[in-house]
């Protein structure tokens, strides 16, 4: 299995600069190789392939400003999101209800405040620094401390007020455990998760998700507070975008922990299975009120899900998802 080790830099970082750099030349490549795309679109009304855009962009000066092994997994995402785009319209045509509304073509990225993912293969990570420990991106001052001798890729990832470095690496999963036994996860909002099983003298487990819900709270409140004191056309700024920051920082904890502790009863109590509800769009179509559908619509309920999914299948358990109605 596919794993990723995540390295926060912040606007204080040593990193920052050069990560900052780095996604602003990926999002100039991104865009130059995006008008191509989208002019070929609007003559043909079909999507430019991998070879003809790698040939139209290669001697451009956003293509050179990057190590070329860079630039090519930048054009190849593109080209993967149109794939994506074409798919999704043939997919819209056929099914529009699975759909919140039609499909859009990729957008162009800010000219000056717009960042891009940078990917940097494993060939464009120095062999003999990650040996000793140390993820070295070609062509870059970036060294990462890892504790992993082989790396898939290692992706700079612009997120809110920071960067967000993921090394991506192998995992060997654990042998299936072989047991009859079932848990079952619901989630909620002012209990996140509440765990039952059908094993004998085992207790349900449940976390506490108020304060998730308080930390919502707070970070809605200061943030009206500060957009209010916006002028002119802005819509964010320093302060907000802290304010993001440190929100995001503690809900992704918090999800992680969550799921550690979920993880930990299955295996402690040897449960082989477990089963999770979840329905499509529960969050679109929410209607318990205006303040708990906000409540419910902020918590991440689906990355939750994605953490305990991922985490059973390194230890063995199984995981189904079920349709189903959530608590409040």
């Amino acid at each position: 299995m596919r794993l990723v080790d995540r390295h926060i830099i912040n606007r204080t970082h040593q990193y920052w600069a050069c990560c900052d750099e780095l996604a602003f030349k990926s999002k100039n490549l991104y865009n130059l190789a995006n008008y191509y795309c989208r002019q070929h679109f609007f003559c043909t009304g079909h999507s430019l392939d991998l070879t003809k855009l790698y040939h139209t962009t290669k001697d451009s000066d956003a293509y050179r400003a990057l190590p070329t092994k860079v630039s090519k997994q930048i054009i190849k995402c593109l080209v993967a999101t149109w794939r994506g785009y074409f798919q999704a319209i043939k997919e819209w045509s056929k099914h529009p209800e699975k759909f919140l509304g039609k499909p859009k073509i990729p957008k162009y990225k800010n000219k000056t405040q717009g960042r891009n993912v940078v990917i940097y293969s494993k060939e464009s990570v120095y062999r003999a620094s990650l040996k000793d420990g140390i993820c070295h991106l070609s062509m870059s001052e970036i060294k990462i401390p890892v504790v992993v001798e082989t790396v898939i890729e290692v992706r700079i990832v612009p997120a809110t007020s920071c960067y967000i470095i993921e090394v991506v690496y192998e995992k060997t999963l654990q042998p299936q455990i072989h047991s009859t036994y079932v848990a079952g996860i619901d989630l909620g909002v002012d209990r996140l998760v509440a765990l039952s099983t059908n094993k004998p003298g085992v207790k349900p487990m449940l976390v506490n998700g108020k304060p998730l819900k308080s930390v919502n709270q707070l970070y809605n409140k200061r943030k009206a507070k500060y957009q209010s004191h916006l002028k002119g056309n802005r819509k964010t700024s320093r302060k907000i975008e802290a304010l993001t920051y440190h929100r995001n920082r503690f809900v992704e904890n918090y999800l992680h922990n969550t799921s550690k502790l979920v993880v930990e009863y299955l295996t402690t109590n040897n449960i082989g299975t477990v089963v999770i509800g979840k329905n499509d769009n529960w969050k679109q179509g929410a209607n318990i009120g205006k303040k708990n559908n906000q409540n419910f619509t902020q918590i991440p309920h689906y990355k939750l899900i994605q953490q305990i999914t991922y985490k059973c299948q390194l230890v063995g358990v199984k995981v189904i998802e079920t349709a189903r109605l959530l608590h409040q």
